[in-house]
């Protein structure tokens, strides 16, 4: 099936949308930030257009707060682009499993009217790929009526989920614009290195792995080089897997689900990792509600899930999405893969964080901050790691819970968290 191309002006493409529509916008990488500068000149004809997301990056322009009557964003999942527009009130967040987004499309609980895209050029037989961020994009461009797209010669086209008709697009707009990158390694100190360290060394041969977002993934990565037949069924990958699969560490040989495949619903990272992954068959892209389901995670053995948190409770809560009251990510994946790596056979969910934060902060805390979201739960979590140590808290009771996790505090925080340990338990 092949397909005229004709690509539009910006305006004429986001007359599609309408007062009062909700408008999904693709993100990560794929952000249209074209196209969302134009959305916020349209300002003028449009009013209460609802606008849903992820991660989102750049500046999306829709945000301000003289556009407040216009567009509302309401995200699913809080980053640095709304995350001051979510704190002042003019935007708001739906807190949910990342798995579950999909379902908000489908069962019309969140119906998209029109979906903004950001595809790779049509190939010969007019097919388009949502490229390195297939996550929910998919199920949103199969629930809406419109789809605008953003076609970009700079847009990777992979393998699995996202590809997409040229026939299905209401209107294609021509960009050339760079994609969106992040380097995550950047942030990486000598604590997030020892962190690093600690996790690989739960990491056996032929395990399969789960990396989370941040600097900490990428650390334990670096530590891998040794291991052999790693697997990988992620909800992100970054630039971190690029060499371990060069070296054939990571081949994914004896994966029970997709074997021979990386399977990953989204990559952010450099223009590297994103030349890496265009139309590298070893590579599936797939819908977040597949890759991101409990059940399917489970059916590998040996999966290790790697997350972090913003702070750790001392019986084992885990505030990973917020800041006390102020929400700063999102519920995201965390928890979809904490279960199916506890549900694998021999799999290990593990929550990696520094024992301090950069200002001094004890990130294992009496009780979480006032307000703050609770998104694994104690008993979800198994293990825990610091760059002191690691402590395994599954089978285990409060008190030994507080023991364990004092003795992977920071040093100079132990005195205070055993005085708690004892005023709460009355023996320590």
């Amino acid at each position: 099936m092949k397909s005229t191309v004709e690509y539009v002006s910006p305006e004429k493409a986001l007359s599609f949308i309408e007062s009062n529509n909700r408008v999904f916008i693709q993100g990560s990488a794929h952000t249209p930030s074209f196209l969302l500068k134009h959305l916020a000149q349209e300002a003028h004809r449009l009013q209460n257009v609802e606008v849903v997301s992820i991660t989102v990056y750049g500046d999306i322009h829709i945000n301000k707060p003289e556009l407040i009557d216009h567009f509302h964003v309401n995200s699913l999942f809080v980053s640095a682009s709304v995350r001051q527009s979510v704190k002042e009130g003019y935007a708001d967040y739906v807190p949910v499993f990342l798995s579950e987004i999909p379902e908000l499309f489908k069962q019309k609980i969140l119906p998209i009217d029109v979906a903004i895209v950001h595809v790779s050029v049509p190939d010969e037989h007019g097919y388009c790929s949502l490229g390195i961020s297939v996550d929910i994009a998919r199920s949103a461009v199969d629930s809406t009526k419109y789809i605008i797209a953003q076609v970009n010669p700079n847009a990777p086209r992979t393998h699995g989920d996202g590809m997409i008709h040229s026939s299905r697009f209401a209107a294609m707009v021509w960009c050339e614009d760079p994609l969106h990158e992040a380097n995550f390694a950047a942030n990486a100190g000598p604590e997030t290195l020892k962190v690093g360290e600690y996790v690989a060394s739960l990491i056996d041969d032929r395990c399969t792995l789960q990396m989370g977002i941040g600097a900490i993934p990428d650390a334990v990565l670096g530590c891998l080089h040794n291991h052999k037949d790693l697997g990988v069924h992620t909800e992100m990958c970054s630039d971190g897997i690029i060499h371990l699969v060069e070296k054939d560490v990571i081949n994914n040989r004896y994966k029970k689900i997709h074997p021979n495949k990386t399977v990953s619903s989204f990559a952010l990272g450099s223009r590297k990792l994103y030349d890496y992954v265009n139309d590298n068959p070893s590579f599936a892209f797939l819908d977040i509600d597949y890759v991101n389901d409990p059940h399917v995670i489970k059916r590998n053995n040996k999966m290790i899930a790697i997350n972090s948190a913003v702070e750790i409770d001392i019986t084992g809560q885990a505030c990973a999405d917020s800041i006390g009251t102020y929400q700063y990510s999102g519920v995201g994946g965390q928890m979809d893969f904490m279960r199916g790596a506890a549900l694998s056979e021999g799999g290990k969910p593990i929550i990696a964080l520094p024992s301090r934060t950069a200002k001094g902060i004890s990130r294992i805390v009496p009780t979480l901050k006032n307000g703050a979201g609770v998104v694994t739960t104690r008993a979800h979590m198994h293990y825990v790691v610091t760059e002191y140590g690691i402590a395994c808290l599954f089978g285990k009771n409060l008190r030994q819970r507080a023991k364990a996790l004092i003795n992977i505090a920071h040093p100079e925080d132990r005195e205070m968290l055993e005085k708690s340990c004892f005023e709460r338990f009355k023996i320590f």
